[in-house]
């Protein structure tokens, strides 16, 4: 089952945000996420908030689903003020979106732009499995405004595939990124997940080859992650399949970061290289650094101005509570001053700009010196008021944020 939605205080019917939260709307980039929680089959790892067609059963409908989140995207307007930013970011994400019409995607974009203005550069990309799109898929996409591809290769070995439960070979996930070539996408990412149980170091490698020999110009790469609840953490449970290794987690990421950076690639997150500047996930880029975004339908979350809120999970009730007027949020929560400290350490360490040790207490900028003498962070940035992590320190960037935290709250 999809993971379980946090803890918060109950969000109004209306959707208002605080007057607080709308003043810090124009001092930050704005961007919308849109949730498509559609999939043909739910992959055995994932815990995303995601339904087959058997577990939505009646009373939802694909074909429909566009004319909900359009009605979402009229709730923004109202709670919105005037004076928003330009959306710079678009994102799809699920869940499948191409499983929708990409004339119904398509709408949703308009949309967003006729409520809110699009800004002229902005960056709209839609997440996609290999098997659910074709070259004129990819045109329609085109025409419709999109500007970026994110594809789900995962893995080039097809035992890995198995594994994940994926559908596609590997073959049909090269010949996806032509096709978006072919329909006119410049920027192409491919999501890849390291560490299954059965992977070996070739396997891994072959992976990395294989998606670098497409050309995309950004590779994602994330360690397997059992999640509680899923498939596959059942079947470790039982013993079936091994547990990923953290040892071999730690040795598949540095096989990447090398492997990659002789490429050509550059890392920009911990878990994203990209070819250059341009080909950095902007939307991505907006979650990293704090900015506000508007995320609409079932499960979707959101933030502006500190305050974060998260919709209902279920699409029937999602679409239930647009239907009668009132907001699909199902709580929310205003981040004080020490949750906006630790997601700015948390996320900020991550990127390779570096946290900025302005405004830090004393302790924490000791203990980020500490970090340098560790061999964890760069000693260049941290003399321009910046702590930036080593490969090294990537590899602990959890604990080095926590570490960190710990100093600065003491």
């Amino acid at each position: 089952m999809p993971s379980a939605l946090p803890l918060g205080d109950p969000a109004p019917p209306s959707g208002r945000l605080p007057e607080s939260a709308l003043l810090e709307l124009c001092e930050a980039a704005f961007g919308f996420y849109v949730h498509i929680p559609f999939c043909t089959v739910r992959c055995g790892y994932c815990d995303f908030n995601t339904y087959t067609a058997t577990e939505l059963g009646n009373g939802v409908s694909r074909g429909s689903y566009a004319d909900t989140v359009l009605a979402e995207l009229r709730l923004a307007r109202d709670v919105l003020p005037a004076s928003v930013p330009p959306v710079s970011t678009v994102f799809f994400g699920g869940g499948t979106p191409t499983l929708l019409p990409a004339e119904h995607l398509g709408l949703i974009v308009r949309a967003i732009g006729e409520e809110f203005g699009l800004a002229p550069d902005a960056e709209v990309t839609t997440e996609a499995n290999p098997e659910s799109v074709t070259r004129a898929y990819f045109g329609k996409l085109r025409e419709a405004g999109f500007t970026r591809i994110s594809l789900g290769m995962q893995s080039a070995a097809p035992h890995v595939l198995q594994v994940l439960d994926r559908q596609h070979r590997p073959e049909r996930a090269v010949a996806a990124v032509a096709e978006a070539r072919a329909a006119g996408f410049e920027h192409i990412n491919l999501d890849l997940i390291y560490g299954t149980p059965g992977e070996s170091e070739r396997d891994w490698q072959d992976s990395l080859d294989s998606a670098l020999a497409t050309e995309a110009d950004h590779l994602s790469a994330y360690a397997l992650i059992v999640e509680e609840g899923t498939p596959l953490a059942r079947k470790v449970g039982t013993g079936a399949i091994p547990a990923p290794d953290d040892d071999v987690l730690a040795d598949r990421y540095l096989q990447a970061d090398e492997s990659l950076a002789a490429a050509g690639f550059a890392w920009y997150e911990v878990s994203n290289w990209s070819r250059n500047a341009v080909a950095r996930s902007r939307h991505n880029q907006l979650y990293w650094s704090g900015a506000n975004w508007w995320g609409a339908g079932p499960g979707a979350h959101s933030h502006v101005g500190g305050v974060r809120w998260w919709n209902v999970k279920h699409p029937a009730r999602y679409a239930g509570l647009l239907d009668t007027g009132r907001s699909p949020a199902a709580g929310r929560e205003t981040l004080d001053p020490e949750a906006r400290l630790t997601e700015r350490l948390m996320l900020q360490l991550r990127m390779a700009e570096g946290l900025t040790l302005a405004g830090l207490p004393d302790a924490a900028v000791r203990h980020a010196r500490q970090c340098v003498t560790w061999g964890l962070a760069e000693r260049g940035p941290l003399a321009g008021g910046r702590l930036v992590l080593t490969q090294r320190g990537r590899l602990l960037a959890d604990a080095v944020a926590r570490d960190l935290l710990l100093a600065a709250t003491a």
